[in-house]
């Protein structure tokens, strides 16, 4: 069954606040498009509408964490890492506040609403503040499992969620690990590291052709699983990243960092390629920014 992260998120969260009443949501003005109206429907007395001042609504969630409370803020991808940025960095990750981030709508893949919304730089900003837990799951199930485990640590974290329906990889019984890469299909000669839906794409890529590359899913971006991308350094030919992200700061930079630290081989990035997006149809993008399952099929065939 197909389904929006960011609708696995609004419905585990719905969860979470019936549980735990210690547990606050706040929304920018975007909670019927986050899902965290669904939380709001169970617990409307943890569920706060901050308005459109994302800003704010970071401040006024370090002063919830503060007072010992566990926080999920959401707006979409743009305006949480974007405008909110330095909100963000001196007022949560600072001081270390227990706030959960939790952007929707990201990458390009939100189609027509355009450049101004297709945010593809959310990962840099995100890992670039020291100490932020960055996290990119890939289905519903993965993101129930996020959710699930960043709710029980207290450490600012940011979690980028899609606008766009996936195919599910996982089943209920999924258990995510923060800081570990999951191998979906082991293989040889080219190594496939995938996060977010290009997951999906990736694995479509790889039935599409005879070879067998080995493919991860990298849902942990910071702290990045280092033992495993070394290991796949130092037993295949090439590793591929693929990510539905600016390739400068995303997950192709953090595997390529680990990989010049500790065992340099040839590295391949899918990703948008230090572009802005444009409106359109999801797939459409995916196909003209050259992140859908055929180039990808293409790419690893060049390096068998």
């Amino acid at each position: 069954m197909k389904m929006a992260t960011r609708e696995a998120y609004g419905r585990k969260l719905a969860e979470l606040v019936e549980k735990n009443k210690q547990i606050i949501v706040l929304d920018a003005d975007l909670s019927g498009s986050t899902k965290t109206s669904l939380a709001q429907k169970v617990r409307p007395e943890q569920h706060f509408n901050m308005g459109i001042a994302e800003g704010n609504m970071m401040s006024v969630a370090a002063g919830l964490a503060e007072s010992g409370k566990t926080v999920f803020c959401s707006s979409f991808a743009m305006f949480a890492a974007g405008r909110a940025y330095e909100q963000i960095r001196n007022s949560i990750a600072y001081p270390h506040m227990n706030v959960k981030i939790c952007a929707t709508h990201a990458g390009i893949c939100i189609g027509e609403d355009g450049a101004t919304h297709q945010c593809i730089e959310d990962l840099a900003l995100m890992r670039s503040i020291p100490g932020m837990i960055v996290i990119q799951p890939c289905d519903q199930y993965e993101t129930a499992a996020v959710i699930e485990t960043i709710a029980n640590i207290e450490h600012p974290c940011y979690v980028r969620l899609g606008r766009l329906e996936v195919d599910t990889i996982y089943d209920s019984q999924y258990q995510f690990t923060l800081g570990k890469g999951h191998i979906l299909q082991q293989g040889s000669k080219v190594a496939v590291i995938a996060t977010g839906l290009m997951v999906q794409e990736a694995y479509k890529a790889c039935q599409m052709i005879d070879e067998k590359p080995t493919l991860v899913n990298m849902a942990s971006i910071k702290p990045i699983d280092e033992e495993l991308i070394i290991k796949l350094a130092k037993t295949h030919d090439v590793i591929i990243t693929c990510e539905e992200h600016n390739i400068i700061g995303g997950l192709g930079s953090a595997v390529s960092e680990v990989l010049a630290k500790n065992y340099p081989c040839k590295q391949v990035m899918i990703g948008v390629q230090d572009t802005f997006g444009e409106s359109g149809d999801p797939q459409l993008l995916l196909e003209k920014y050259k992140l859908d399952c055929k180039t990808i099929a293409r790419v690893i065939q060049n390096e068998f």
